[in-house]
């Protein structure tokens, strides 16, 4: 589940910088990309959850320490890129 929801937010990122560079209304593609990639590390967290549960050592063991850095390089990725419109817009205005 957690990839389905990264590539859409990907989708919708890219979306996002397209809509502003054709200045169309990018604000709920913006919406779009940010809200994907919190449900995408909230799946990621519940799939980690399940393997808690499951007592699963070998794959929190090989998985986590190194999904935790590319989550982390991702989500601000992200959020770099969703907000990067608004900030060229305040550039442009003045």
């Amino acid at each position: 589940m957690w990839l389905i929801l990264g590539l859409i937010a990907i989708v919708a990122t890219f979306i996002n910088l397209y809509m502003y560079n054709t200045g169309k209304d990018y604000k709920l593609a913006m919406a779009m990309g940010l809200s994907f990639t919190a449900l995408t590390l909230c799946a990621e967290h519940s799939l980690v959850s399940n393997w808690v549960k499951g007592e699963d050592w070998l794959a929190l063991l090989d998985v986590v320490p190194t999904m935790e850095k590319v989550l982390w390089f991702l989500t601000i990725v992200s959020v770099l890129l969703n907000i990067a419109p608004i900030f060229l817009e305040l550039k442009n205005k003045e």
